[in-house]
């Protein structure tokens, strides 16, 4: 019973230290990475899917496209393919910017959130935004196509000349 008594210090301190460990591996999970929005989602909170894209971009020195569309949007599937068939002009997109995409349906409109920026004359639309979220430029696509598609010096020249310059 003697050496119980003493041992029982080291044991309370050993489950202390082993419950701090445990506590900042909860607070290290807590923190959690930045998920890019990658789908035209009605259900998804827009206003804070753009919080979440400021904080990345703040963090990462990137500034931000906000691309409106939806899942009905042909065009919006036609960009997605081009650039899954580009991987240099996903590289450059994907080195300066963080990259959301923001539902425009009749399920969900967006309306609050859109109205933030400038009027949207056609699907897809991009909305170039600096790290702390200010608008810089809000720009039509169609003028970013070629035929059937979209034209890869248009698409490369609109990224290279929206990246950021240096460090925001």
């Amino acid at each position: 019973m003697r050496s119980l008594k003493r041992s029982l210090p080291f044991f309370v301190i050993l489950a202390a230290a082993q419950l701090l460990v445990l506590a900042g591996v909860f607070q290290i999970a807590g923190q959690s990475k930045y998920i890019p929005v990658t789908r035209y989602d009605p259900k998804r909170d827009a206003a804070q899917d753009i919080q979440d894209a400021v904080k990345e971009a703040q963090r990462a020195h990137k500034r931000i496209l906000l691309e409106v569309g939806g899942e009905w949007c042909s065009w919006c599937h036609t960009l997605d393919r081009f650039f899954d068939t580009h991987a240099e002009l996903t590289q450059l997109r994907d080195k300066n910017f963080v990259t959301v995409k923001i539902n425009f349906s009749e399920e969900n409109t967006n309306k609050d959130v859109l109205s933030r920026y400038e009027a949207i004359p056609g699907y897809p639309h991009i909305f170039v935004l600096d790290s702390d979220g200010k608008l810089l430029w809000s720009q039509n696509t169609s003028i970013l196509e070629r035929d059937k598609s979209y034209d890869l010096e248009r698409l490369t020249v609109f990224l290279t000349n929206w990246a950021p310059a240096s460090k925001e």
